[in-house]
């Protein structure tokens, strides 16, 4: 059994697991902390950063979900700084590539789109970049749109730690980063993919759907995919 440690949260003294991240013990009492690239059942990446919490005695702010709790730790989750941060980095998502979401497929079901309205982003203050991104048909049942992607790298998580097919990775890198399928292969050449459908699921904006859905018709089922991560977990 795991060593049992405290931890304050927004004031608020709670008892977590060692070895348990700060995302995981302020979801568990009730101080849920927004993200993009997190998704239950998948390890941490730490890459959207709109986790970051303020820990008294350190002066820089840390991502939740790749942070392990530590016993006397105190956590603030929400405060005028992390606002100001996390408002920044979805703006600053959107400006990077050609969100367009009146003529999205998951325009009412993108976890972008509903994190934004939830944290006051009604504007961008950045100049767009409007990159000039392929859109990847290949495939014979789903889509990549490059436009869309945020780069969360939770297909190349689900691909490779659910799947295991490790079809997806990240190629370049900084703002040229690009979610490629074997080596920079078309999707529908792509020989190790199996066609499951996991990575389009937990995709959390449009930028991985089935083909055939119109605007606003496509909703993801990534709850599914936490629960078979779960009960893999609970007989291996």
């Amino acid at each position: 059994m795991s060593n049992q440690i405290s931890v304050r949260i927004d004031g608020k003294l709670c008892t977590a697991a060692e070895g348990e991240t700060i995302f995981q013990v302020a979801e568990a009492n009730g101080r849920p902390i927004p993200a993009l690239c997190h998704m239950e059942g998948l390890s941490s990446a730490g890459s959207c950063r709109l986790c970051l919490v303020e820990v008294s005695g350190i002066g820089r702010l840390l991502p939740a979900c790749t942070t392990p709790a530590q016993n006397g730790m105190s956590v603030t989750t929400n405060s005028d700084r992390l606002a100001h941060n996390r408002q920044m980095a979805l703006e600053l998502l959107f400006s990077e590539r050609n969100h367009v979401c009146s003529v999205c497929v998951s325009s009412g079901h993108c976890e972008l789109q509903a994190l934004a309205l939830s944290l006051g982003v009604t504007h961008v203050r950045f100049p767009y970049s409007y990159p000039l991104l392929p859109v990847d048909v290949s495939h014979p049942r789903f889509v990549l749109d490059h436009n869309r992607c945020i780069l969360c790298t939770r297909c190349v998580r689900v691909c490779d730690e659910i799947e295991g097919a490790h079809v997806w990775d990240i190629a370049a890198r900084g703002i040229n980063s690009m979610v490629v399928s074997e080596l920079d292969r078309p999707w529908g050449e792509a020989q190790a993919c199996t066609s499951c459908g996991k990575c389009v699921q937990v995709c959390p904006t449009g930028a991985l759907v089935e083909k055939g859905q119109a605007v606003e018709e496509m909703t993801k089922r990534n709850a599914a995919v936490s629960q078979l991560a779960g009960k893999r977990e609970v007989h291996p």
